[in-house]
């Protein structure tokens, strides 16, 4: 697996009402990710990123929407979440403010 690859899968966290639940509740964080990212490299990237053990992935991709623009009618983007469910005793700390 290039290392290189494994950086760019994750765009970003997930940060909303819901992931916050699931993140206390079950260990479950949320990130968006590249469009043609697997399973397999989404757990390779948040266990070389985070240094934690995953337990499970599993992926939600979103059709963008159609939006009116005024008269013009637009696209939003399509998008992939991931949930990954850490195993026991792992933890994200994305603030830092601990």
């Amino acid at each position: 697996m290039n290392k290189d690859r494994l950086m760019q899968v994750l765009l970003n966290p997930v940060v909303s009402e819901k992931s916050t639940i699931a993140a206390d509740a079950s260990r479950q964080f949320v990130f968006s990710v590249m469009p043609d990212a697997t399973k397999y490299e989404i757990r390779k990237a948040v266990e070389l990123m985070f240094d934690v053990k995953v337990d499970a992935v599993r992926v939600v991709n979103s059709k963008g929407k159609n939006k009116r623009f005024g008269r013009l009618m637009g696209r939003r983007n399509n998008t992939r979440k991931a949930y990954v469910r850490l195993a026991e005793g792992g933890d994200i700390d994305f603030g830092g403010l601990s």
